[in-house]
């Protein structure tokens, strides 16, 4: 053992409780030196956490966010469900009506779970909080799908063709292009995700162009039932359509929350993916198949609503206060399933507008989104 070392701290400089003359015996062995030195050492503060959540109040504060979520949600489905139906409560032509405004209240929770499920996944695999699925091309391809179908069949042909094969054709497409578009630019020596997205914007506003020229050659009625197809409406949605929906929503969602772990690696950048041994790129296929099925079945059953993911995306990044994605993902489902059903309450029961509630939730979208932009993504 190394003999102690006294040193005489001068009164000018002292160090911790050491004052006048005093002599500090600081040992110079390797195993005493930390317990000699800690009582001159600055008091230690107790260091954030390296889970879910920073401390305690974070935990707390994303407890009352779920749980606020959570009664927001149920008041106003209840809401939807009883108010104003002409029935008297608890006869059977108040269970009638009700059962019919529970449908919409299905449509409009398959929506919120697809649309915050995916717009998180594929804005953690992109590493970008601004971009959406939408950048892909999915409301170009059903505008297309849509405006093509009434250009060749006309309104009668359209109307005969509607059901769940219509439904399922859509959905398949969709998923298809997105499947050709990632296996293509994800793979091979020059995959690159800013590749994939300019060229998804690219197609993106190539079938717009093609979807506005055939719109000009349609008659003033077919224009107008084209239109009415073409805004997000929870209408759009029909009964047939749920056993379709629903089993593939919940496969692909169950999938994307089992994988949370990996979307919180994902989230860190490449480099470090393949630091800790994650398959970067595969992974990054697997999350962007599952995001297009989700998005896919979304728009198909509801119709385009481009900025309604990104709201529910930002709202949820700004409640949650967590970067654990099996945290961020009950929130976003619950944040858009509020924000959809609290706009349809509101406009229903309070303005008696109930044919802009899609409007009035892409305006506030956009306007976050242009406030996001606007503060080069600090929020």
């Amino acid at each position: 053992m190394d003999e102690p070392v006294t040193r005489t701290v001068p009164s000018g400089r002292r160090l911790g409780a050491a004052t006048g003359d005093e002599h500090v015996d600081v040992s110079t062995a390797p195993t005493n030196t930390a317990e000699d030195i800690a009582p001159l050492a600055v008091p230690r503060r107790p260091r954030g956490g390296s889970g879910a959540f920073a401390d305690r109040r974070s935990r707390l504060r994303y407890r009352i966010v779920l749980g606020t979520l959570m009664v927001l949600a149920a008041g106003f489905g209840l809401g939807l469900l009883a108010i104003d139906n002409p029935m008297p409560i608890g006869s059977r032509g108040f269970w009638l009506i009700a059962e019919l405004r529970a449908t919409s209240l299905v449509v409009m929770g398959v929506a919120a779970f697809c649309q915050a499920t995916a717009t998180i996944a594929f804005q953690t695999v992109t590493s970008n909080r601004i971009i959406t699925p939408s950048i892909m091309g999915f409301e170009s391809l059903y505008t297309a799908i849509q405006t093509t179908a009434v250009y060749v069949l006309g309104v009668a042909g359209v109307v005969a063709l509607q059901g769940t094969g219509q439904f399922l054709i859509q959905v398949a497409l969709m998923v298809a292009l997105s499947v050709l578009l990632y296996g293509w630019l994800l793979r091979g020596r020059y995959a690159n995700i800013q590749v994939m997205l300019l060229i998804g914007v690219v197609l993106g506003g190539g079938l717009g162009a093609v979807s506005s020229f055939m719109q000009r050659l349609l008659t003033p009625s077919e224009f107008d039932v084209l239109t009415a197809r073409l805004f997000g409406s929870v209408s759009n949605a029909s009964v047939e359509y749920l056993p379709y929906a629903i089993p593939l929503c919940l496969v692909a969602g169950v999938l994307i929350w089992l994988n949370a772990r990996t979307l919180n690696v994902l989230s860190l950048g490449r480099d470090v993916c393949i630091n800790v041994g994650v398959d970067h790129g595969r992974q990054t296929i697997c999350t962007l198949v599952l995001v297009s099925i989700l998005m896919a079945v979304s728009t198909a059953l509801i119709g385009p609503m481009t900025f309604f993911g990104f709201l529910v995306a930002t709202l949820t990044y700004q409640a949650a206060g967590t970067h654990d994605h099996r945290r961020l993902l009950p929130v976003g489902v619950l944040v858009g399933f509020v924000i959809l059903a609290g706009a349809y309450f509101l406009m229903n029961h309070v303005f008696y507008a109930q044919g802009v509630v899609s409007i009035i939730i892409e305006l506030v979208g956009g306007s976050v989104f242009l406030a996001v932009i606007l503060r080069k993504g600090r929020l």
